[in-house]
């Protein structure tokens, strides 16, 4: 139920900084972890999980048949898809787990795929995978061309370098209080648009402009904050929850800013959606759901059923 395609060197070799920093894993190619390394927990609540013919017939003749699905995958950022045994190991996370338990209920078997985050939406469309994978936030711009499967309620936060004198441990609820600061962000992430979208703040407010540096992976996100190159990070919650909850990261979570429904993702009109949905919500039904999310210490996110296309939280 984890088949996937190896990371290229490239993409192997960025994630180390975030991984080496965080100790949450190794990145080395043999697949050992080095001394210290945090291990992924040890439950498995996927290995239970069985077919349920009612929802599996739900899906497309033609998938029912073939008995697989091509999943593009972003992987590289504890808690959601990470590396906790090297990359030539299988991915782990709270993703990874709810994607494998939606398989197990459908009958099928992912052809997991990494993809770098911003290539994965675009890829749905031309057809090179059939769902896509990797905290997206549902918004109304992307619904425009997306049709999401909710599984979480996650969203966007803030984190700062611990020790920070600049903003301390206080809680970002305005953007204005970023104004004058640099910011590192994910390349096409709900944190880089809005912050470009919202960039004209700090002018009405009379103050100097923030800058925005996009990072391709949060490794380099990472390093570029260590190094003082920027002066916070925007990021998911949950992510920059458990960053800061590893001593290593040397990071401080500054809190919620802005909720957001994450779910998989689809091409619009996909045929799809109703059978992961029914999968996701027996998942919710019968407590496997919630026992992925305790283990993974995201219980916060947990949503009460499972939704097609809800409209963006305002």
């Amino acid at each position: 139920m984890k088949l996937r395609t190896r990371l290229p060197r490239a993409a192997a070799l960025a994630l180390l900084p975030l991984l080496a920093l965080t100790a949450c894993g190794s990145g080395d190619t043999d697949g050992t972890a080095p001394a210290g390394a945090q291990a992924a927990p040890k439950d498995d609540p996927v290995a239970d999980v069985r077919e349920v013919d009612a929802i599996a017939a739900l899906l497309p003749a033609d998938v029912r048949k073939a008995g697989t699905l091509r999943v593009g995958s972003s992987v590289g950022f504890p808690p959601g898809a990470y590396y906790p045994n090297g990359t030539d190991k299988d991915p782990e996370g709270q993703d990874i787990d709810i994607a494998d338990a939606v398989a197990k209920v459908l009958g099928i078997e992912l052809q997991r795929q990494d993809a770098s985050f911003e290539t994965i939406l675009p890829a749905l469309g031309s057809g090179k995978y059939d769902v896509g994978t990797g905290n997206f936030g549902v918004t109304a711009e992307r619904l425009k061309t997306i049709d999401f499967v909710t599984y979480i309620n996650d969203g966007q936060g803030f984190a700062v370098r611990k020790g920070d004198t600049e903003l301390g441990k206080k809680k970002i609820t305005d953007l204005v209080q970023l104004c004058g600061l640099t910011i590192g962000t994910g390349a096409g992430t709900t944190f880089e648009a809005t912050l470009t979208a919202e960039k004209g703040v700090c002018a009405k407010a009379g103050k100097k402009p923030y800058e925005v540096k996009v990072y391709a992976e949060n490794g380099a996100t990472l390093t570029a904050l260590q190094q003082g190159r920027i002066d916070v990070i925007m990021s998911t919650i949950n992510g920059l929850r458990h960053q800061a909850s590893q001593p290593a990261s040397q990071t401080e979570f500054l809190g919620e800013f802005h909720r957001l429904d994450v779910g998989f993702a689809f091409k619009k009109g996909s045929p799809l959606t109703k059978a992961f949905q029914a999968a996701v919500n027996e998942l919710i039904k019968n407590g496997t759901y919630t026992r992925i999310l305790e283990k993974w210490g995201t219980t916060a996110s947990a949503i009460d059923a499972s939704e097609i296309n809800p409209r963006e939280h305002l």
